[in-house]
């Protein structure tokens, strides 16, 4: 779904996603060294968000500095209507047209219902897998990476001094798990097991 002032891809998983509430998975690239405006925007958009009808929470997935450039943003919204209403709101058109300036690729997000989104198959949009295989892939997926990922950026971190503060390297570890599970791991993962996880 396309629009002259925000420029996205729209997935709607599933066929009671009104009664399981709404998920949108927004996807920014900051141009390096736009990084401080970027996030006085998202200051400036937070309150306006969170003040819809039908805000739940939000999340940020932030970059690890010098290493990646963006930012995920997954808000949740009690239906698809409110969460709809929300992206193509007025008020949300005229920050994303302020901010496109700092992003390196257009504004994009998918809206989905709970973490559908990490199943998303091309053949299957109106049939999301069982819950129980979900936990299963899902679990199967998180477990190595929660043991590699902290091996792999301790040196790193030691080297700049995070490992100093727990929260701060908690934040990255966590972070950097979430972006590969999302952009990497699922969907490569979801296509290998395809056949199992649809049926």
């Amino acid at each position: 779904m396309k629009n002259k002032v925000v420029m996205g891809s729209i997935s709607i998983l599933g066929k009671s996603m009104e009664e399981k509430g709404a998920t949108v998975v927004i996807s920014h690239h900051i141009i390096d060294g736009k990084q401080d405006q970027y996030e006085a925007w998202l200051k400036e958009i937070g309150p306006l968000c969170q003040k819809s009808e039908g805000f739940m929470d939000w999340q940020i997935v932030r970059p690890i500095p010098n290493l990646t450039f963006i930012y995920t943003v997954i808000i949740r919204f009690n239906t698809v209507s409110n969460l709809k209403s929300w992206m193509v709101s007025h008020a949300r058109k005229e920050l994303i047209s302020a901010v496109r300036p700092l992003l390196a690729k257009e504004d994009s997000y998918e809206i989905n219902s709970g973490l559908d989104f990490l199943f998303a198959s091309q053949s299957n949009k109106n049939k999301p897998p069982a819950k129980w295989k979900q936990f299963l892939i899902t679990w199967s997926a998180i477990f190595p990476l929660s043991i590699g990922v902290p091996i792999v950026l301790m040196p790193l971190f030691k080297e700049l001094k995070i490992s100093e503060y727990r929260y701060v390297s908690s934040l990255l570890v966590t972070g950097l798990i979430v972006f590969l599970m999302v952009y990497l791991i699922m969907p490569n993962y979801t296509k290998l097991i395809k056949k199992w996880l649809y049926n």
